[in-house]
């Protein structure tokens, strides 16, 4: 799968809950606005300088926008990756394969939680850039990651998803 060329990308601060765009649904995104492709750049710029980052989501750097960057490769729970990518506009349309797992994200830095989610996901959205329909099969580690960025795209953090306060773990600092 080729993803077009995006422009230099600017690290951007990652807000964190209980901010208000966390818990809003994203707008759509138009793929080929400049300030869309601009912001897909950013999205992989400001994961890729923050340690054990796998994905983020445009409303975690304050934008409520459906786009969101993931890249698991050398993740050590990934099974198929699709290298670093950014989608618009993403939908589950298949999902199957349900498991619980942990979880963390960047908007939430002090706390884990068990989410069940599926193994295996078919997703379908939007190229930035081009504009052009992209279609992602996957399993694992990268399901786990898209379903995560696309419940933050609809204003749900992983913490909606827990299934009690039983579920939820203070997240462990190694030093």
């Amino acid at each position: 799968m080729k993803f077009p060329d995006l422009p230099e990308g600017r690290v951007l601060p990652v807000v964190t809950a209980p901010a208000a765009v966390l818990s809003a649904a994203g707008e759509q995104a138009d793929p080929t606005d400049p300030s869309i492709v601009q912001l897909a750049a950013d999205l992989i710029a400001t994961m890729k300088v923050s340690p054990g980052c796998v994905g983020l989501a445009a409303p975690q750097v304050g934008v409520g926008a459906q786009v969101f960057a993931v890249d698991v490769v050398g993740h050590p729970k990934s099974a198929t990756t699709h290298g670093t990518f950014v989608l618009c506009n993403a939908k589950i349309v298949e999902a199957s394969r349900w498991k619980s797992g942990r979880e963390g994200c960047m908007s939430v830095p002090d706390l884990t939680g068990d989410v069940k989610r599926a193994g295996r996901v078919v997703v379908e959205a939007l190229a930035p850039g081009t504009g052009e329909p992209v279609t992602i099969t996957t399993d694992a580690f990268e399901a786990r990651a898209l379903q995560h960025e696309i419940d933050h795209c609809a204003g749900k953090l992983f913490l909606d998803r827990v299934a009690g306060a039983h579920a939820i773990y203070q997240r462990k600092v190694y030093l």
